[in-house]
């Protein structure tokens, strides 16, 4: 079997990658801009330089003669298309280019794999972002829940949703979509609220950055899960009785406010009572909220469950940060 995966050398494609190279004997292809790092994939140097298990193409999603061009050379079985502007906050000062790389590259992606391997399993990955600012009364979210995005990325994840589901009532693609709550782990980027914790928690700890600790709104509540889950739940959503055209939530079972996460990390630093100061530049004209997710579909479907718990993951989304400011990587708070 072969896989494709948009995104290889992000936070999550770097990840599914391992996972799919340790649990199957599948053939990986991996698509990433030619300027992306390769800092993520430092665990696949060896089976990348063999070229026998994981091949790197080079396409970007804007570029649709290149992506049609990359699925048809690596004939995938299967498609994971992770390849985003990722970042909600940086949507809202480049609403323009989120909105062409999400919807406009998930359709170049959708329409490269109608042409030329309409048969893959495709995994559309959406964003439990489309949901937005939900009342009280409809939580714990339902895949049935109304959009009420709040920002530009969110909006850009609805065209990426309906263009998934799109494509397999029109041209019969085996498209699968997910929503996935918020996922964290070991590089993380520091866009986000809980890797900058533990970013600038590192640098303190290593006398590189003064405190406070700056930070954005910290009563936004989030339900975590850990990237490893998430990865293994992606494998799953194509492998077990995938349902074409078919939409999941997937997410963790820890629920807390941003606050709590930025807590849980001090404390395991052993630095409960370090100053903290909120930065406006990190904070959202509006903010999607009440972030906590019904999975029972796919859970039901698949017998996936989160098997990771929430502190391992800050445990070890420090430890990264560590052991990027041990080794002297050129860090900003």
């Amino acid at each position: 079997m072969r896989a494709l995966i948009t995104g290889i050398s992000g936070f999550v494609g770097s990840h599914l990658a391992e996972y799919l190279l340790a649990h199957t004997d599948w053939k990986i292809f991996g698509m990433m801009r030619w300027n992306d790092s390769l800092e993520n994939l430092s665990g696949l140097v060896k089976q990348i330089n063999q070229g026998n298990r994981v091949t790197l193409a080079y396409a970007d999603l804007n570029d649709s003669f290149a992506v049609r061009g990359v699925v048809r050379s690596s004939k995938p079985d299967y498609v994971f298309h992770l390849a985003a502007q990722s970042f909600p906050t940086t949507s809202f000062t480049g609403p323009s280019e989120t909105l062409q790389t999400n919807i406009i590259g998930t359709l170049n992606l959708l329409e490269a794999i109608r042409h030329e391997a309409k048969d893959a399993w495709v995994h559309v990955c959406a964003s439990s972002e489309v949901y937005g600012r939900v009342e009280p009364t409809e939580v714990p979210i339902k895949e049935t829940c109304r959009f009420h995005p709040a920002s530009p990325y969110a909006i850009s994840k609805i065209g990426t949703d309906m263009l998934g589901r799109f494509y397999a009532e029109a041209y019969g693609l085996k498209t699968v979509v997910t929503r996935m709550f918020t996922h964290t782990g070991p590089r993380r980027g520091d866009v986000f609220a809980e890797s900058s914790f533990a970013k600038q928690i590192a640098m303190i700890e290593a006398g590189q950055l003064n405190p406070p600790i700056k930070v954005g709104n910290l009563h936004s509540l989030r339900t975590i899960s850990d990237v490893r889950d998430a990865v293994r739940a992606y494998h799953m959503l194509l492998t077990v009785n995938p349902q074409v055209g078919e939409v999941y939530n997937i997410g963790g079972n820890h629920t807390a406010t941003i606050g709590k996460i930025l807590m849980e990390l001090l404390n395991i630093a052993g630095l409960p009572n370090l100053d903290i100061e909120v930065e406006p530049s990190r904070l959202r004209p509006i903010d999607a909220n009440l972030q906590i997710p019904d999975c029972s579909k796919f859970m039901n479907h698949t017998g996936w469950k989160p098997e990771i718990p929430f502190q391992q993951t800050m445990i070890d989304l420090l430890a990264y940060w560590r052991e990027r400011v041990r080794k002297g990587v050129q860090l900003q708070r």
